[in-house]
């Protein structure tokens, strides 16, 4: 069993009372969205089993679909109604991690409608932790027999940056979603994705939960992504380019930023710059510099991160420069978000 620290769960926000628990339900039951907190990101769910809901989802978000989706389920949820059959490991990763922002890849059961799985044969499971989501998850199972799963990716625009708040939801689809507020996600990038449905463990999306905890747990360390997996799954988040905010955003280490930071202090252009106060130096006092000081915690950079994209979409500067983090276990979450992020923005260099 691993030694990790479990991961922090969102206290519920008063506000969200036990009647638009039920009132959130009932319009996931009636084919509805609803977006939740999660303590990753919020999502924007629909009934999982219900393919005009699932395609509701793909239309608000602008989603190709066959990008699948995740399902998520309520503590006591049955894993094994979705899938074909539900591996030993599968269970020992369900029993060191749920609740909490791990997503298994299983082979899906033939009920299932392949709508959530982008048309694979394969279908995306977790438990989320944050009270708000497993009350309304809760609910909604009480509604299915014990059985009724959400279909909830992140409640966004595809392809940009995920919601860390309500508020950042209302910005992406005004008054269109029905949103349950539960306050800032504690995590604050999206789950783990760990594929189980070809015989091995695959790590197909870095997130909280590390390949180090994974193999503590299983034996074995799963396999990294590297681009030369062909057999891989379709899995949310792992398109090259994603999670970008409107500005140009660049990811390089901070001796290839400085040229580019001088070139905007001649030229008189309002950058940003993330970086480490400890590297900035002189850049952090520039004029022309809208300098951010990163968190030095790989925790609480992930906490912040979609939180300060977002923040510098609204502050008047012309590029985003960011210093790439150390090529570290600790950082693989972080730079997997920031790299597809900038990814973004390569072609038009």
């Amino acid at each position: 069993m691993s030694d990790r620290p479990t991961p922090p769960i969102v206290s519920a926000t008063p506000f969200v009372t036990d009647a638009q628990i039920a009132e959130a339900a009932a319009l996931l039951d009636a084919g509805q969205l609803v977006a939740f907190p999660t303590e990753t990101v919020y999502g924007l769910g629909g009934d999982a089993e219900n393919p005009q809901a699932v395609a509701r989802i793909y239309e608000a978000k602008g989603r190709p679909a066959n990008h699948p989706v995740i399902v998520h389920l309520a503590p006591h949820g049955d894993p094994q109604y979705w899938v074909e059959h539900l591996p030993a490991d599968a269970q020992r990763l369900i029993d060191a991690f749920w609740p909490g922002p791990l997503t298994l890849i299983l082979k899906r059961a033939a009920r299932i409608p392949a709508a959530v799985s982008g048309g694979q044969d394969s279908v995306g499971l977790r438990c989320p932790s944050h009270p708000v989501a497993q009350a309304l998850l809760a609910a909604f199972g009480a509604r299915r027999g014990g059985h009724g799963g959400v279909a909830a990716p992140s409640a966004n625009r595809f392809g940009h940056v995920s919601p860390t708040t309500a508020q950042h939801v209302r910005d992406e689809f005004g008054a269109g979603v029905h949103v349950l507020d539960g306050g800032a996600c504690e995590v604050g990038i999206e789950s783990t994705i760990l594929d189980l449905s070809r015989g091995f463990p695959a790590l197909l999306r870095p997130g909280r939960v590390t390949p180090h905890e994974i193999a503590d747990v299983l034996g074995v360390a799963p396999r990294l992504p590297d681009g030369s997996d062909a057999t891989a799954p379709r899995a949310s988040g792992t398109l090259k380019a994603h999670y970008a905010p409107r500005t140009p955003l660049a990811l390089l280490p901070f001796e290839a930023l400085e040229p580019l930071l001088a070139q905007a202090r001649v030229s008189g252009t309002r950058v940003a710059l993330v970086a480490r106060a400890s590297r900035a130096g002189a850049w952090a006092d520039m004029a022309n510099v809208h300098f951010v000081a990163a968190p030095e915690d790989p925790h609480v950079y992930a906490r912040e991160l979609y939180g300060l994209l977002r923040a510098l979409d609204r502050a008047d500067v012309s590029r985003i420069f960011v210093e790439k983090l150390p090529d570290t276990p600790d950082w693989i979450a972080v730079n997997d978000r920031l790299g597809r992020a900038a990814a973004a923005f390569e072609a038009s260099e």
